[in-house]
């Protein structure tokens, strides 16, 4: 999994761009504020600004008058808007449309202008009031309006004097002036701010997000150590430890992989309930055989007791062997447990196996009943292992007593030891018909003989003696495997590594 941007770069990174969107809002929010208080003030400013021409240049409203007015009127008009470019001065007739402009020929592009806005200025609307653009922008301007006083005899209704305050001429030389200063400011202003911000952001979500990352980490390494000791006894394959780039998203892993290793445990007890359940019931089958088949032998003693027949004897000994084959599974099975017990403590101590391997041989061979066991091979000469002496006979002398129960006629179970590298190779070698199919694959593949038990055609468990000698070789560190075997028969590996 690809580790992703830490929970602290992320909220630092969403800040930024949450500061920067506000920023901009801001500004923009800003400038059309500052724009439109700007008009407001230079509309207040200049409101009388109308009224004060048409009271102090009287001559400017008589539109109708001779030459020489009219000249008059033209000059005074050219040195409004000579003192003050930004500045249009128009005359407009009753009816709003414009009678006189001092500019160029053919910029009046609206003739008529809207009186609605000229009377409400006139009636003290509230400001800033915007007007037509007789220029034809079709931005709506604000103004300065007066009314022309009415004279006796003019027959028809006095015009307006329209002065226009911020005209396209005021506005690019304001831009000019001052729009690359105002937005190189903005930007640096911004920039520092966005800079001091995300630093004093990036401090304290750290200093926030310390826990959070701790306890991310704690669990990255909880998960590690899980898996190294799952992956060591291998009852569960390795997790990589969760990304700890993004603590919120390694927090997930944990949690999801904590999930699934508690449903895991859990189908994992269950199973194992069902497989003691049924590994009690086989239990119970292979005993109930032999105990059956003793009371009955027993009985048949009692009813030949006072006979002395040689048939008492015989039934003698059938007891006997049945007594021996309970006590060997009982022995089995309290062997078993204590070695699946997750307590199980060796007792560790160096001994020789070579001698261990020919006490087990001669012990056996001292019974006289064929098949006979042989040591095979040439001797490896002394081999010390550090470990459980009583386990390790043990689990020798499993695999012996299975080869003998299972060859057949004289063969003879051949054992023999050698060296391989770091390691002691034990080999056991019968001539019996050989494993069965399913304990031969377990085997193969390293599993557990115990989980599940294995079955038996004839009912009740099988495997007691093997599974006893694979659980001592796993808890010194070894194996125990098959081996082919041309010939037939079954050929058993027992791997144990050498002291130091």
């Amino acid at each position: 999994m690809r580790a992703g941007r830490s929970f602290t770069t992320r909220l630092s990174l969403a800040l930024a761009v949450l500061l920067l969107a506000y920023g901009a809002f801001v500004a923009l929010v800003g400038r059309q504020v500052a724009a439109e208080q700007e008009q407001e003030s230079l509309q207040r400013l200049s409101h009388g600004l109308a009224r004060h021409i048409v009271e102090h240049w009287p001559e400017i409203a008589s539109p109708d008058r001779d030459e020489a007015e009219r000249t008059a009127r033209g000059a005074l008009l050219s040195m409004l808007m000579t003192v003050n470019p930004g500045v249009q001065v128009y005359l407009l007739d009753a009816d709003g449309q414009v009678q006189h402009y001092i500019g160029e020929p053919g910029m009046v592009q609206q003739q008529q202008v809207d009186l609605h806005a000229i009377r409400a200025f006139l009636a003290g609307a509230p400001l800033p009031l915007r007007g037509t653009d007789p220029m034809g922008s079709g931005v709506p301007r604000i103004f300065s309006a007066a009314m022309f006083p009415v004279r006796p005899g003019d027959v028809r209704p006095p015009g307006y004097l329209y002065v226009v305050l911020d005209s396209p001429a005021r506005g690019a030389v304001a831009a000019q002036v001052g729009a690359d200063r105002l937005w190189r400011g903005a930007a640096l202003a911004a920039a520092a701010g966005l800079l001091v911000t995300v630093g004093l952001g990036l401090f304290t979500f750290r200093r926030l997000t310390r826990p959070l990352h701790r306890l991310a980490r704690s669990l990255r390494d909880y998960s590690r150590r899980s898996s190294g000791a799952g992956a060591a006894d291998g009852s569960t394959c390795a997790v990589p430890p969760p990304p700890l780039g993004d603590e919120v998203q390694a927090l997930a892993d944990a949690f999801a992989d904590m999930t699934r290793r508690i449903e895991s445990q859990a189908e994992r007890e269950q199973r194992q309930v069902a497989d003691h359940r049924e590994m009690m019931a086989s239990v119970a089958h292979d005993l109930r055989t032999p105990l059956t088949a003793l009371h009955g032998h027993l009985e048949a003693l009692a009813g030949d007791a006072t006979t002395g027949s040689a048939r008492g004897a015989a039934v003698l000994q059938a007891a006997l062997a049945q007594s021996r084959k309970v006590g060997r599974l009982s022995q089995q099975l309290f062997e078993l447990a204590a070695l699946q017990s997750s307590g199980q403590v060796l007792h560790r101590e160096r001994f020789s196996l070579d001698e261990v391997v020919t006490d087990a041989v001669q012990k056996f061979g001292l019974h006289g009943v064929p098949p006979s066991v042989t040591l095979h091979g040439l001797p490896p000469g002394r081999l010390e292992l550090d470990g459980d002496l009583q386990l390790i006979e043990r689990a020798l002398t499993n695999l012996i007593d299975n080869a003998l129960r299972h060859a057949p006629g004289s063969q003879p179970v051949r054992v023999s030891l050698r060296r391989d590298g770091r390691q002691a190779e034990i080999v056991v070698e019968d001539g019996g018909p050989g494993l069965p199919g399913e304990l031969r694959q377990r085997l193969d593949q390293g599993l557990s003989l115990r989980d599940p038990p294995i079955k038996r055609s004839s009912g009740g468990i099988g495997g007691l003696g093997l599974a006893i000698a694979q659980r001592v070789a796993v808890l010194h560190g070894g194996s125990l495997r098959p081996l082919p075997a041309p010939g037939g028969g079954t050929r058993l590996c027992l791997a144990l590594p050498l002291a130091a």
